[in-house]
């Protein structure tokens, strides 16, 4: 599994992808990103959700209803503050991304709330040059 070093990752970043943080609600550079593209694991690269399965679900995080095919966002029981939650995370390297949730549309009824530091974008067509979340 590649994990990413601390030295890579900023401050906040590390404090959300690596200590299962979570960033300030409406602050995240990718809340309002609307181009096609993927949107990827900060850390590794990994492909996690496409632009067409973003939606705008009013919570201030990407929220997406749908991972990408590639299988690469993984589940686990997460019952810190209090509450139950089901967290999200990169299979790749064990990334932080957020939670799942069952309130989001169909066709899955999923609703991927993300931090935008657990993410980086890729713009259809501009592939080398990623937006950091």
């Amino acid at each position: 599994m590649q994990k990413s070093n601390q030295t890579e990752l900023t401050d906040e970043e590390h404090r959300v992808i690596r200590e299962s943080g979570t960033e300030r609600p409406f602050s995240g550079v990718l809340l309002d990103e609307s181009r096609e593209g993927m949107y990827v694991c900060k850390s590794c690269g990994a492909p996690l959700f496409p632009s067409d399965t973003k939606f705008d679900a009013g919570c201030g995080w990407p929220s997406f209803y749908q991972q990408a095919e590639q299988d690469n966002v993984g589940y686990r029981d997460d019952s810190s503050h209090g509450m139950m939650r089901t967290e999200i995370f990169c299979k790749q390297c064990d990334a932080h991304l957020g939670h799942v949730f069952p309130d989001g549309p169909q066709p899955t009824g999923q609703r991927y709330c993300v931090n935008s530091v657990s993410m980086n974008f890729k713009a259809e067509g501009d592939e080398d040059n990623p937006v950091r979340g």
